[in-house]
Order: structure tokens, then sequence, then C-alpha cells
């Protein structure tokens, strides 16, 4: 598994994400080619509400402990409750991104 796999299984795992994007940007620093180490995480989640951004962020962050202490070098976290979301992005998350799918 990646890196980026591996922090996708666990935030979906431990936290209910409405929408979760985990965005590889360790190609925008100074580090060898397929690097991973620089993340973006974008989660909306009910687990959020009532919690202000620094209780979001430990949240996530205890969910990554083990990454945290060596994997991951930098990570960016956007954290919404669903009202936020909506508000800032609409009535709808975006969609995901198109992971290929059957060519008939």
């Amino acid at each position: 598994m990646t890196v980026q796999s591996d922090i996708e299984t666990k935030l979906a795992q431990n936290i209910n994400a409405k929408h979760l994007e985990v965005i590889n940007e360790s190609s925008n620093h100074n580090v060898p080619p397929g690097s991973e180490s620089h993340f973006k995480v974008v989660l909306v989640s009910p687990d959020f509400d009532g919690k202000n951004l620094l209780a979001r962020h430990r949240m996530v962050n205890a969910v990554l402990a083990e990454e945290l202490q060596g994997k991951i070098h930098a990570l960016a976290l956007h954290t919404y409750t669903e009202q936020e979301w909506k508000e800032s992005k609409g009535d709808a998350p975006m969609s995901p991104p198109c992971l290929g799918g059957s060519k008939a």
C-alpha cells in the first residue's frame, strides 16, 4: 500500500467522512520523484460539529499518529462540518476524481 492509500483508509475507517480527498503534494517540494511525504487532506464530517479547528486537527492527527512519526513530513488539513462545506462549496460536495472504470 502507498502512504496516500494508508491515509485514506485510516481516515475513512475512523472518521465519519462525507467527503474525503487526500492529495499527494510531494512533487511540489524538494524531494525525490515518487516521494510520498507531503499531503493535503480535505475532510468533511459531522464528527466536526461543535469542534473548533484545533480539535478537528487533533482528531485527524490522532488517527494518523503512526504516519506522522516518520512517513509524513507535512500535512495540510482542511476540515469542514457539512454546513461549512455547503456554505463554501454549494449544495453537494464535489464528486471524487474518476479512477478509470471499464472501457467498453
